[in-house]
C-alpha cells in the first residue's frame, strides 16, 4: 500500500516529531510511505498538486482539525481514502470518528482501517466537516483564540467571560418546509454530534444519512451542557430545539459571532448551508464504522 502523509509540524506538543514517528513505524514495512510537511506559506493548491503527484492509495493528515479540514478539502468528491493522525489541541472530528489519539494506534488504523463515506457541509462557501455555529460557542472560540492559556483551562476562562459578556440574538431559520423565529444564544449547524470538549451538542446526528442537524439552544443554560457532558439525559426541549434538513437560511437581527470547524470567521448576519452527501471517504475503525456504503 502507498501511504501519502499531509503532516503538520506545528500541531501537538513541542516533544513529538511526526515525521519521525511515521519513519520509525513503518521502518522495514512492505509500506511504501510518503511525507509532505506543510510550510508556513503552503496553501490548497499546493497541497492538492503534492496528492496528484504522489497518488497514494491513501492520504493521511496528520495535525489538529485545521490541518484535517484543510486536506478533506483537497480530497472532497476524490473518493480517495483520507486517514487520520490526530495531534491537535481539541481533535474533535478523529473523537467523532474513534480514531485514538495515541500515534502509533492511530497508524494503525490509517493503515488497516475501514474506508467509509460520510457527508459534510457546504456553509457560506466553506466546508464544515463537524460543527460550525452562531452565537456563544462562536465568542467562545474568538476569545479562546485571544488566550495563553491553551487547554481546558483556557476554554473554561473564554467560556467564563462569554457567559458574562455575550448577548442573545433575534434568529430565523429558513429550512425549505419549516421556517422558525426565535430568540437564540446559539444555533448549532450540526455535521458530526459533539464538541472536541467532549459535549455532545447533537446526539440525533450520523455522518452516513442525508441530512445535517440544526440545534437552536434558546437560552444559556451551563446545568443543561454539564448534563450532556457527564450524563445520558437529554437537553431540556424548552431550551433547545432539534431540526433536520438538507439546506438551511439563517438570518440574524444583528452581527453575531460564527466560527466553522473551530475557526473563528468574524461577525455576520446571515449563513447559508446544504448537506454534501457521501462527500469525504474517512479510513475508520471497524468498530466505529457507520452503516454507510464502502469505498
Amino acid at each position: 500500500m502507498v501511504l501519502h502523509f499531509i503532516i503538520n509540524p506545528g500541531s501537538g506538543k513541542d516533544d513529538l516529531d511526526l515525521t519521525a514517528l511515521i519513519r520509525q513505524y513503518f521502518a522495514g514495512s512492505a509500506h511504501e510511505i510518503h511525507i509532505y510537511e506543510l510550510h508556513e506559506n503552503c496553501n490548497k493548491k499546493d497541497i492538492e498538486a503534492e496528492i496528484n503527484r504522489i497518488d497514494a492509495d491513501r492520504v493521511v493528515a496528520a495535525g489538529g482539525d485545521g490541518t484535517l479540514k484543510l486536506v478533506a478539502e483537497c480530497l472532497l468528491r476524490s473518493k480517495k481514502p483520507m486517514g487520520i493522525i490526530p495531534a491537535g489541541s481539541a481533535n474533535g472530528m478523529a473523537k467523532e470518528l474513534g480514531i485514538p489519539t495515541d500515534p502509533e494506534a492511530a497508524l494503525a488504523i490509517a493503515v488497516t482501517g475501514v474506508p467509509t463515506f460520510i457527508h459534510a457541509i457546504k456553509i457560506n462557501d466553506e466546508l464544515c466537516i463537524h460543527l460550525a455555529d452562531l452565537g456563544f460557542n462562536a465568542y467562545i472560540v474568538k476569545k479562546f483564540d485571544s488566550l495563553s492559556h491553551r487547554g481546558m483551562l483556557g476554554y473554561a476562562k473564554a467560556a467564563w467571560h462569554a457567559l458574562w459578556n455575550h448577548r442573545k440574538m433575534e434568529v430565523e431559520l429558513d429550512m425549505g418546509d419549516e421556517l422558525v423565529r426565535s430568540a437564540a444564544a446559539m444555533v448549532v449547524v450540526a455535521n458530526a454530534t459533539m464538541y472536541g470538549t467532549g459535549v455532545k451538542i447533537n446526539p440525533i446526528g450520523r455522518l452516513d444519512d442525508d441530512v445535517f442537524e440544526v440545534v437552536l439552544v434558546k437560552t444559556y443554560s451551563v446545568l443543561e451542557v454539564l448534563k450532556m457532558r457527564f450524563t445520558r439525559k437529554g437537553f431540556n426541549p424548552k431550551k433547545v430545539e432539534f431540526f433536520q434538513t438538507r439546506s438551511l437560511q439563517i438570518k440574524s437581527k444583528h452581527n453575531a459571532h460564527f466560527q466553522v470547524d473551530g475557526e473563528y470567521m468574524g461577525k455576520i448576519r446571515g449563513v447559508s448551508a446544504k448537506i454534501l452527501p457521501a462527500a469525504i471517504c474517512m479510513v475508520l475503525p471497524p468498530e466505529t464504522k457507520p452503516d454507510a456504503d464502502q469505498a
